[in-house]
């Protein structure tokens, strides 16, 4: 039933994502060369979305959908390591015209070409867990 319940909300998230144009190439191009504020309205509204949300969850320890405490682990100390592992998500982002989530909307819409982006970065990710022991964290 879980499985179910999660697919519902990512078909509802894949065409939230196709409708509103985050999943298109042309506004994340124009979001690169700071001609529109589209794309960072949206990326805006998620983030303060999600810091109000997760204060709500913290301090008033609600509960998952299934009855389940949520631990929120802090994150890791290290400036260093996420301005480097974000410069290499933009420049991927901005290379693929397609960040992970509308990776996958514009598959389901019919764009096959994604497709080697997909597998590129799955492929990616394998080769990161691969070799994630031999990296410096």
């Amino acid at each position: 039933m879980r499985t179910f319940f999660y697919l519902v909300i990512g078909v509802f998230f894949g065409i939230l994502l196709f409708k509103s144009e985050a999943a298109s190439w042309f506004r994340i191009y124009e979001m690169f060369q700071f001609d529109a504020f589209h794309m960072y309205g949206i990326i805006g509204s998620a983030l303060g979305i999600g810091i109000v949300a997760l204060q709500i969850i913290k301090r008033f320890n609600i509960k998952s959908f299934y009855g389940e405490t949520i631990s929120i682990t802090p994150k890791e100390k290290g400036f260093t390591r996420y301005l480097i592992g974000g410069i290499l998500f933009g420049l991927g982002w901005a290379l693929a015209g397609a960040c992970p989530g509308p990776m996958f909307t514009l598959l389901g819409a019919g764009f096959l070409p994604i497709a080697m982006v997909l597998i590129s970065a799955i492929l990616g990710t394998y080769v990161y867990g691969v070799l994630k022991d031999k990296l410096p964290h």
